[in-house]
């Protein structure tokens, strides 16, 4: 046997292994909680996140508060992180709380302009009529997710299981709060659901809860990082997910 038939068997292999690890969570999930941007769309898609968070960055240097932030993260790009970073610094502090309305205020008007993800409307449709519970498991602001949801008229399938963001900011992924709600309010055992995300922090809130978890990724560099972060069961399309869901696969 030549090198490249080793090669191509052992990819062969690799690939029905992982098929058969997709079709195991799938299979085995009687909820399903979903990280919102990414998984369902893409949040920012045209309502730059880097923006927002140089936004939130110059509201603070506005006020004489740059001393708040590492001086590395001056040039963040994530303004969830800008947020936590000054919610840890400034606890409970009025200054937390407008920031985070600021925050939620750009979310809003970027679930105007929110692209969804490939297959996912397909796929929480069919997902709801297989008779699967879903909710939202998310660091954004819950009256965003409401908002691209009954845009895309998809709010009959989660509501009202839309756990995001709240004034407990050190609650935020990947402390698994929003994920425990979530169960505790469908009254689902931690090995009956499903969590779908596509950051670390997602990876990490489901295995403090005890869920399986199924990384949906759109970059190889996003992939990589998962899978370093110890995840087994990655795809770059809900596209798989949905062939199952649907009995095609």
């Amino acid at each position: 046997m030549t090198s490249d038939q080793t090669h191509t068997e052992g990819a062969a292999a690799r690939s029905a292994a992982g098929a058969g690890d997709l079709r195991s969570l799938i299979e085995g999930a009687r909820v399903v909680l979903w990280d919102f941007d990414g998984p369902v769309c893409r949040l920012f898609a045209r309502h730059s996140a880097e923006r927002v968070a140089k936004g939130m960055v110059d509201w603070l240097a506005g006020r004489g508060l740059s001393a708040l932030l590492p001086e590395d993260e001056r040039q963040w790009s994530d303004p969830h992180a800008v947020l936590r970073t000054v919610a840890e610094r400034r606890p409970g502090s009025d200054l937390v709380t407008e920031l985070e309305a600021r925050l939620t205020a750009e979310e809003r008007r970027a679930a105007d302009s929110a692209w969804p993800t490939p297959y996912a409307d397909p796929l929480i449709r069919t997902w709801t009529a297989r008779g699967r519970r879903l909710a939202v498991a998310t660091n954004n602001s819950p009256v965003a997710v409401r908002s691209y949801l009954a845009s895309r008229g998809l709010d009959g399938c989660f509501a009202p299981h839309v756990y995001g963001r709240t004034r407990e900011l050190h609650r935020l992924k990947p402390d698994p709060y929003c994920l425990d709600r979530a169960l505790n309010a469908t009254g689902a055992a931690a090995s009956e659901a499903l969590m779908i995300g596509d950051s670390p922090s997602d990876l990490e809130a489901a295995v403090r809860a005890g869920v399986p978890f199924l990384g949906c990724v759109h970059s190889p560099k996003k992939a990589r990082l998962l899978r370093k972060s110890g995840a087994t069961v990655v795809v770059d399309s809900l596209e798989p997910v949905l062939r199952i869901v649907r009995g095609q696969a």
